[in-house]
């Protein structure tokens, strides 16, 4: 099943990142049930069951969650709430004009974050 989602983003990251992020090394990777999106070694995307989540900083969160069918993001219903994550709509994910903002927007405030420490996981793919 994370086979799917895998395919999925990395698709779906192809289309919002066409000709950008030249000097950055994107790569999708497996992540728990589904994919994840590292810029540079940092996480700032996922698409799993729960939807397609970005990484942002606080008042781009603010903004972003006024939108109609944005959430925050939980994995389960009882689990904690990412904080600095906020599920897109479907819709959004259509509308490549809007995508494109929001990409730019999560790669740039995960490349101002500290590198995690050194960990590689299975089955990833370049961007």
């Amino acid at each position: 099943m994370a086979k799917e989602y895998l395919d999925k983003l990395s698709e779906i990251m192809k289309q919002a990142t066409a000709r950008r992020f030249k000097d950055v090394n994107l790569e999708c990777r497996y992540f728990f049930s589904g994919a994840a999106v590292y810029a540079d070694g940092r996480i700032c995307i996922s698409l799993t069951p729960v939807g397609f989540a970005i990484k942002l900083p606080e008042t781009s969160r603010d903004v972003l969650l006024k939108e109609k069918g944005t959430k925050n993001l939980r994995y389960f219903s009882k689990g904690p709430i990412k904080k600095d994550y906020v599920v897109l709509p479907k819709v959004m994910l259509h509308d490549m004009k809007v995508l494109r903002s929001w990409v730019k927007v999560t790669i740039e405030y995960a490349l101002t974050l500290p590198k995690p420490a050194k960990k590689r996981g299975g089955g990833s793919r370049a961007i």
